[in-house]
C-alpha cells in the first residue's frame, strides 16, 4: 500500500489563523488546510480587516496585536464551528461594533458557556435571536481580563476560545475549568500558543483545574501545519478492515494531536500500529476484535469506529461520548440510523452506542445530516459492503474537498474486486 498523504488538520489550521492574526509580525502557515472551513474562518478574517495571502502550500497572515483593522463588520461564519466560536473571541479584544452569523446548521450548535464567559468578563455581547446561539453582536473595547469560571463539558473550544484570548488581555486570564471534554484539542491550544510566545500554564490544585494566561500577546513565526488526525482515522481504519497496510506520513510520535489515539484503538481490536517519529503505519491483521472503549478525548473518531463495529468479532461499545450529540449533526443517532438501514442491531444511551456484529446489507443511502464525518466514516463500511450510496456526498468539502478521490485512489484494488462500492446518488 503506498503511502497516503492526509491533507493539514483542521483544529491546527484554524488555531493558527488566529495566533496569526493577533501576533505581532507576518506569519507564514506552511500546508494548512484548504477547505470550507478553514477557507470560511480566513474569509473572516478578513472582512475583520486582516490581510490574508495564500500561495498553493502556504499562506501568509499580517498580524495586527491591536485588534481588527475595521470598526465594522458583518462576519459569515459558514458551518464552522471553530470560526463561529474564535472570530469573536479574536474581535472581543478589539475596539468596533462585529456582528456574526452563520448557517443554519452552525445556528443549532450551542454557544451558551462561551459568551456567558466573555459577558462575565466584561464583553458587551448580544444574541439577536435565540440566546445561547448565532446570530449575535460584540460591542468591543478590548478586555480587561482576570477571573472566569467556564464549562466546557460540552466543548473544548470554549476553553480554546478564552485561552486564545488570555494573551489579548491587559492584564491575563485565570479560566476555572468546572467540566472538560476533549481535553488533547485543549493540548493542542496550548502548545500552539507557545510556540508564538505566549505563556500558558495548567494547575491541578486538586479541586478543580485552572488555565492561567499571561498577558503580553503573540510573536508571528513560520509554523507547519502537521496532517489531520481525525482524517487520517478513516484510511487507518480501513486498513485494519481490510487487511491492508496504510502509511500516513508527517503524523507520528510527536504529534499534537490526540485523535491520533484512535490507532490504539484499532490495536486493541487486532491491528499492528507501528507509531514512528515522522509517520504512522496500520496493519490489517484479518482479526476485528469486539471491545469496549471510552472515547471522551477522542470523540470526533467515534463515528469512525461505529463504522466497523458490524466486522468486529463482538459487540463493540463507545462510551462517555455525550458531546457527539451537539456536533455537526447528532452523531449517536446518525450512526445508528446507518447501521440500522445496513441491518446491523444498534442500542444508544445519553452518552453511548452499543454495535452488535451482522454481516450488513449492501445497498444502502446513508443519510449523512450535511455531516462530512458521517460520509467518511461509512466510507469505510463502502470498503466491504456494495453499493452503499449517499445523499449528500460534497458535504466532504467542509474539511477534505477531494476525499472521495483519494480514498477511493488508496484503495482501489479493493473496490475493483466488489460488485459496486461507495458512491454518490
Amino acid at each position: 500500500m503506498p503511502l497516503v498523504h492526509i491533507p493539514g488538520s483542521k483544529s491546527i489550521t484554524a488555531r493558527a489563523l488566529f495566533l496569526a492574526a493577533a501576533a505581532d509580525g507576518v506569519t507564514t502557515l506552511g500546508r494548512p488546510l484548504r477547505s470550507d472551513d478553514t477557507e470560511g474562518f480566513a474569509e473572516g478574517l478578513t472582512r475583520l480587516g486582516y490581510r490574508v495571502g495564500r500561495t498553493p502550500d502556504s499562506w501568509q497572515v499580517d498580524g495586527r496585536p491591536q485588534g481588527p483593522a475595521v470598526t465594522t463588520a458583518d462576519v459569515y461564519c459558514r458551518d464552522g464551528a471553530t470560526t463561529a466560536r474564535f472570530l469573536p473571541t479574536l474581535a472581543a479584544a478589539g475596539h468596533g461594533t462585529y456582528r456574526f452569523d452563520a448557517s443554519a446548521q452552525m445556528r443549532r450548535r450551542p454557544l451558551a458557556p462561551l459568551t456567558r464567559a466573555l459577558r462575565d468578563l466584561g464583553v458587551d455581547l448580544v444574541h439577536e435571536e435565540a440566546e445561547g446561539h448565532h446570530p449575535l453582536r460584540i460591542t468591543a473595547n478590548g478586555v480587561t481580563g482576570g477571573d472566569v469560571t467556564l464549562d466546557a463539558g460540552q466543548s473544548s473550544q470554549y476553553l480554546t476560545a478564552l485561552l486564545l484570548l488570555g494573551p489579548l488581555t491587559r492584564d491575563g486570564l485565570r479560566i476555572k475549568v468546572t467540566d472538560l471534554v476533549s481535553e488533547p484539542y485543549v493540548e493542542i491550544t496550548t502548545s500552539m500558543m507557545r510556540a508564538f510566545g505566549a505563556d500558558v500554564r495548567r494547575e491541578d490544585d486538586g479541586n478543580g483545574v485552572t488555565y492561567a494566561v499571561a498577558p503580553g500577546g503573540y510573536r508571528a513565526t513560520t509554523y507547519a501545519v502537521e496532517p489531520d488526525a481525525s482524517t487520517a482515522s478513516y484510511f487507518f481504519a480501513a486498513a485494519a478492515l481490510t487487511g491492508t497496510e496504510v502509511t500516513v506520513p508527517g503524523l507520528g510520535a510527536g504529534a499534537l494531536q490526540g485523535d491520533l489515539r484512535f490507532v490504539d484503538v484499532l490495536r486493541r481490536m487486532g491491528a499492528r500500529v507501528d507509531v514512528r517519529d515522522d509517520r504512522t503505519t496500520v496493519t490489517g491483521t484479518g482479526e476485528v476484535r469486539g471491545l469496549t472503549v471510552n472515547m471522551r478525548d477522542i470523540s470526533d473518531t467515534m463515528p469512525t469506529l461505529a463504522a466497523i463495529a458490524p466486522f468486529a468479532s463482538g459487540p463493540v461499545r463507545i462510551e462517555d461520548v455525550a458531546n457527539t450529540r451537539v456536533k455537526e449533526c447528532d452523531r449517536l443517532d446518525a450512526c445508528a440510523e446507518n447501521l440500522r438501514r445496513l441491518g446491523v442491531e444498534v442500542a444508544t444511551g445519553p452518552d453511548w452506542i452499543e454495535i452488535r456484529p451482522g454481516a450488513p446489507m449492501a445497498g444502502a443511502d446513508i443519510k449523512t445530516y450535511g455531516d462530512h464525518r458521517i460520509v467518511m466514516s461509512f466510507a469505510v463500511t463502502g470498503l466491504r459492503v456494495p453499493g452503499i450510496t449517499f445523499d449528500d456526498p460534497g458535504c466532504v468539502r467542509k474539511t477534505f474537498p477531494d476525499f472521495h478521490t483519494e480514498f477511493g485512489a488508496a484503495f482501489a484494488e479493493l473496490r475493483r474486486g466488489m460488485s459496486g462500492g461507495p458512491s454518490a446518488n
